[in-house]
């Protein structure tokens, strides 16, 4: 599920923002140095706009090609696609250059040569800094930076979980078995190679078999409301995502309160995106919302690894509650992971 092609992936929205951002800062460079001596803030924003309204077009129609062709230069070899990506790039600002030239404002041959550079110019800084880029995010990095960042389960969770499940070994040995079996499983993905997306089920299963365990030690307290609407089975999602959030739930939402809470996990297409909504009471004030944002942190971190621009996390309150929502690409890696 990882993606191997080192050309930059012109479906994802992070690069094509990354590109727009580059092509400002050369237009805003090319209009600094106009040959006129002195500099003039009015001036030199009016020059910003009229070019960037010249390039602006080219631009958006290159891009659009290098989207819609991307699926198959991505399978090519890396330099025929660096090639191909050039060629394509420069062959569209020609045909434009030449369209303008012939029905609308003639150009001199100068003229035409140097929008001509210009484009190289443009093309080349771009691939350029994409390849950077791709070099900072190369597999080995991220697969290590994601090593790093996969949750872990606070070590208070192991000590109570334990005794919880020794204390029921003589007077319920059937669901200390149980338990015991959860936490082995819940432990050996913890501890599994988890750099690839996973189905969504799988992680579900892994939810249930945690809050099983913790309902070992608070019982009534904890109650869970699941709502699953129909996804589809082929839907995958990055490895415990939903465990760390499910583990805040109950460490700041149930466990600090005397009567419990019920934790609603909410789990619904939206669009073609996945919408993942965790909700639990409001914690009291105190000292532990620091591990909250360190969990939200790990998450967020690990979604742009795997997405970019493309994922989205927020957390929020609303009605007494502490609301975290994951929107996540239900679109195949390949096409939503950056370049």
């Amino acid at each position: 599920m990882r993606k191997s092609s080192r050309i930059p992936n012109f479906r994802n929205l992070g690069i094509h923002l990354r590109v727009l951002l580059l092509h400002l800062c050369l237009l805003a460079l090319l209009t600094v140095y106009d040959g006129q001596s002195g500099w003039n803030a009015v001036l030199w924003a009016s020059d910003l706009a009229r070019i960037g309204s010249q390039w602006l077009p080219p631009l958006l129609l290159v891009m659009g090609a290098l989207t819609l062709a991307y699926p198959m230069i991505s399978r090519w070899p890396y330099r025929q696609a660096l090639a191909a990506l050039f060629l394509l790039a420069i062959g569209i600002t020609a045909l434009l250059t030449y369209g303008y030239q012939s029905w609308i404002a003639p150009l001199s041959a100068a003229q035409y040569w140097q929008v001509m550079l210009l484009c190289v110019a443009d093309v080349l800084v771009c691939l350029y800094y994409l390849d950077l880029l791709q070099r900072a995010y190369s597999p080995a990095i991220a697969e290590a930076r994601l090593q790093a960042l996969q949750a872990r389960i606070r070590p208070h969770f192991l000590f109570n979980s334990l005794n919880a499940a020794l204390s029921l070994i003589r007077s319920q040995p059937q669901r200390a078995e149980t338990a015991l079996e959860d936490m082995a499983e819940l432990f050996r993905v913890l501890m599994a190679d988890n750099r690839d997306l996973v189905p969504l089920s799988q992680e579900i299963a892994l939810c249930q078999q945690y809050l099983n365990i913790e309902k070992l030690r608070l019982d009534e307290r904890l109650q869970c409301d699941w709502q699953l609407s129909e996804i589809p089975p082929e839907v995958m999602i990055p490895p415990l995502i939903l465990q760390p959030l499910l583990e805040n739930a109950v460490y700041h939402g149930i466990e600090p309160q005397s009567q419990g809470g019920v934790v609603n996990i909410d789990i619904k297409p939206s669009g073609k995106s996945l919408l993942l909504r965790i909700s639990n009471p409001l914690p009291p004030r105190s000292d532990k919302s620091g591990g909250n944002k360190m969990a939200l942190k790990n998450i967020r971190e690990r979604l742009r690894l795997h997405y970019d621009l493309e994922a989205q996390l927020r957390q929020y309150e609303a009605d007494q509650r502490y609301i975290v929502e994951i929107v996540i690409p239900t679109r195949p890696l390949s096409e939503v992971v950056h370049g």
